[in-house]
């Protein structure tokens, strides 16, 4: 990469030999799948057409982040370009397939390979094999070993160890000490992946002697511990809360000479996490960021977890936003972390929010996939959620994705982005919208001027929202509660406590009734100075400001101001 960029720099053309070079560095270095294609769209802004190597490559690239949809459509392009799939291509999209849990799709790779004229090899069915013991769908998996050896093609170490995995992940120990004993039986000697997959089995089920052995198995076999045999007993470790042992395999690893890589890191930030030990996870994230290694979905699922333990939501979102950055997409993991988070927090709207999302989300895909066009009221429905979670980006999408198969934006759609903007820094972009609104001929309704209202209230531009209010009023809209509350709560935030209950007094002359939410501002602003006399004053004049609060209203908010207090 230093290279690289040092040609740049002296005006040393890269040739096409140094993009495909680039490419598979982005690749291994697990690249944001943006910057990767940023690389690729500036390789052929220079002039220089991809070969089959670059599309290989780009495919390879898909499968740490399980980006299966980019495989997909690299595939496509390759084959537009010219460009025919060789048994590299194949391979590569098939366990792109496999490690994002499409087996059914790593299969209908595979039958094109065939059609092709293209036999699949060992690495063909293993990444087969892998993909459907993954998803713990292990008869087919065994069902492809049989077909695999009706072709001639013996299994290998590779394919024995990945069904001892997948039926120890599936509790079914007996089946994979059996597939353990057949592999010894037709002279196949394990690996030391073979004794990392038995010693997490053990470890597991929590027979530690059992898992020791294996360990000291490694030895006698005249083989050594790897980086993954040390992460599985960090793991092992982590899950049972050992953090005495967690400490003592680390400072063992890195006196074996080894040197934590991602794995180790995630690792580690699950097991202090679920020890209770949620400074030590952080802390570990922070030196993996430190020590240049790229994050994946692994590594934010595990913070995203550690931080659901403490309900530390506010940072579980900066960590989405990171994520959504081009880095990786959320999967189910990510979101039940969320959604603890969330509820750990005590954050029931963000709860709710994020479910709409999730299901909106899969709605919508689900239409598109069925070849049902979504219709206006579903992508509003989208733009909302979208908006109320400044999402700027899916927004964009959802905007995008109507201009293009020619959908007219309706009145609520204006008043999504409205809401968006008035949440946001760009919050003057709000109005810039409802004038957008106007000059097409939409008539504005009232919560297209409360968002705007409300944009103006909540950064302190009282002229600017007092404004808005006079040509709402003009235009012949009666404002609501809603209107009058933002003022008021605006006004009492800021200690204005005469213009607050001036508010007041204007709605109930207007004929708007105040709710709780309207003195609930004044009684909460008071409160946050300390002047709580000043509070109680306000609600024994009550009577006199409106004439129709009730008894029990005054009660509420004296024992408001109590709770406040304590």
């Amino acid at each position: 990469m230093v290279v690289f960029k040092k040609m740049e720099e002296e005006g040393c053309k890269p040739t096409l030999i140094t993009y495909n070079v680039v490419l598979n560095v982005y690749g291994k270095m697990g690249m944001p799948w943006s910057k990767v294609m940023t690389l690729f769209d500036g390789m052929k802004s220079d002039g220089i057409a991809p070969d089959a190597y670059t599309y290989n490559t780009l495919i390879s690239s898909c499968r740490r982040g399980s980006l299966h949809e980019e495989a997909a459509s690299v595939f496509d392009e390759m084959k537009l370009a010219g460009f025919s799939p060789d048994n590299v291509t194949y391979n590569a999209l098939l366990d792109v397939y496999g490690k994002s849990r499409r087996p059914k799709e790593a299969m209908e790779v595979l039958k094109e390979m065939e059609l092709n004229g293209f036999a699949p090899s060992i690495v063909t069915y293993n990444s087969l094999i892998s993909a459907y013991a993954r998803d713990g769908l292990l008869e087919e998996a065994m069902d492809l070993k049989t077909q695999m050896e009706g072709k001639g093609i013996k299994p290998d170490v590779f394919t024995y160890t990945t069904l001892l995995s997948g039926f120890a992940k599936a509790g079914k120990d007996e089946s994979a000490m059996a597939v353990f004993e057949e592999m010894r039986t037709s002279g196949c000697k394990p690996n030391i992946c073979t004794f990392n997959a038995l010693i997490k089995m053990h470890g597991n089920r929590g027979k530690f002697t059992e898992m020791m052995k294996i360990f000291d198995e490694i030895k006698a076999c005249n083989g050594a511990p790897d980086i993954v045999t040390w992460n599985t007993l960090l793991a092992v470790f982590g899950q049972n809360g050992m953090d005495v042992e967690v400490s003592g395999v680390f400072k063992e690893m890195k006196r074996a000479g080894f040197v934590p890589e991602r794995d180790t890191f995630n690792t580690l930030i699950s097991a202090y996490s679920r020890c209770g030990a949620f400074d030590q996870a952080m802390a570990i994230y922070k030196r993996m960021l430190e020590a240049g290694v790229t994050p994946d979905l692994s590594t934010y699922n595990a913070v995203l977890a550690a931080l659901a333990r403490g309900g530390l939501w506010k940072q579980s979102e900066k960590i989405l936003a990171e994520m959504r950055d081009g880095r990786c997409k959320p999967n189910e993991l990510t979101y039940c972390s969320l959604l603890h988070v969330y509820a750990n927090g005590k954050q029931v709207d963000q709860m709710h929010a994020l479910a709409e999302e999730i299901y909106s989300e899969r709605a919508f895909l689900e239409l598109r996939k069925k070849g049902f066009p979504p219709d206006i009221t579903t992508l509003n429905a989208m733009l909302s959620i979208y908006g109320r979670r400044q999402m700027v980006s899916k927004t964009n999408e959802i905007l995008n994705f109507m201009n293009e198969c020619g959908y007219t934006p309706s009145l609520t759609t204006y008043n999504s982005l409205m809401y968006m903007y008035s949440r946001s820094e760009k919050f003057k972009e709000s109005e810039q919208i409802l004038r957008e609104v106007q000059a097409k001929g939409i008539k504005p309704d009232i919560i297209s001027y409360n968002t705007v209202i409300y944009a103006y209230c909540r950064n302190g531009r009282m002229k600017e929202a007092s404004r808005i209010f006079s040509e709402m009023s003009d235009s012949g809209l009666v404002p609501d509660v809603i209107t009058y509350n933002t003022f008021v709560a605006s006004y009492a935030a800021d200690s204005l406590f005469e213009e607050a209950i001036d508010v007041v007094q204007f709605m109930i002359k207007h004929g708007c009734k105040p709710n709780q939410n309207s003195y609930n501002s004044i009684v909460d602003g008071y409160c946050k100075l300390n002047r709580r006399d000043e509070a109680k004053t306000f609600i024994d004049s009550l009577q006199k400001l409106d004439p129709h609060i009730s008894k029990d209203e005054e009660i509420r908010l004296s024992e408001r101001i109590v709770e406040k207090w304590s």
